[in-house]
């Protein structure tokens, strides 16, 4: 058995003070005997208009968060960050950046993902439309990465949405799926939880959803809720109140290859075409 921890963060403009918050969360989390903890989309740095800017001290905040990593003897999934360069090294030339998510073990880096699917939407709210593509260059690879404690499918907030890529990823081998997210109060408040039940109920694995909380600014409020799910897509445990925090959860391979074997969906399922 091993313990997770998913974390809720309000994150703003200033790197430094979410760096303050960010090492608090670990610190909790290791006082929880976590062996994993989860980060939300964002957040390293919140701030609309400065993807670039934030992408440009990549690789400093990269070497940051491995340092926390090994000082704490934790491993984190870096919610995201933006990145001026793809994984294989060449540099985005038309301005726009990727959103990266990084599996980091005490020893370093284990695993990138780049979101694939970007959030280009109407949504009620202050802000109206979003258009992730006209800053971000949408990401291309699916990537599980290997841990002591179970294989980890990585995704990022609006991929949640998009069963085929949560299916690809249990095919690959994933135990656990990290959802690191910013979900608009909106939609969040329709869709968040249902989203993370149902991704865990498609593919039978645990589902860490960390998410952003609160006012971003003026205009951008996103819903919170942190939250995780487990094999058979019931919520262990939910952030309901504001502001930073965690829960950390009990993950169970063995109980998990029981459910598995239980209801054997994997076995029973027809491929369909589109």
């Amino acid at each position: 058995m091993t313990l997770l921890s998913v974390v809720q963060m309000n994150s703003q403009n200033e790197i430094e003070d979410n760096f303050r918050t960010i090492e608090s969360l670990i610190q909790q989390s290791k006082a929880d005997g976590a062996e994993l903890i989860v980060f939300p989309e964002n957040f390293v740095c919140f701030a609309a208009g400065k993807q670039r800017e934030t992408a440009a001290q990549f690789e400093v905040i990269q070497q940051r968060l491995e340092q926390l990593a090994h000082q704490y003897n934790i491993w984190i999934i870096a919610g995201t960050l933006p990145c001026p360069y793809r994984p294989d090294g060449s540099i985005i030339e038309d301005g726009r950046v990727r959103t990266v998510s990084l599996c980091i073990s005490p020893e370093g880096t284990e695993a990138r993902y780049d979101k694939i699917h970007l959030f280009d939407v109407q949504v009620g709210d202050a802000v109206g439309g979003y258009q992730e593509s006209k800053f971000f260059e949408p990401g291309t690879d699916v990537v599980v990465a290997k841990t002591p404690f179970g294989n980890i499918g990585m995704m990022v907030c609006y991929d949640l949405r998009f069963p085929e890529l949560a299916l690809t990823l249990l095919h690959q081998g994933a135990n656990i799926l990290t959802a690191p997210a910013a979900f608009t109060y909106t939609t969040g408040q329709m869709h968040w939880q249902l989203l993370l039940q149902a991704r865990a109920m498609d593919t039978q694995c645990y589902v860490l959803g960390a998410a952003q909380q609160g006012w971003h600014g003026e205009k951008r409020q996103t819903w919170g809720h942190a939250a995780a799910t487990n094999s058979r897509g019931q919520v262990l445990d939910m952030v309901h109140t504001e502001g930073a925090q965690l829960i950390t959860v009990k993950f169970d391979l063995e109980e998990q290859l029981k459910v598995r074997e239980s209801m054997p969906l994997m076995q029973h399922r027809k491929l369909m075409q589109f």
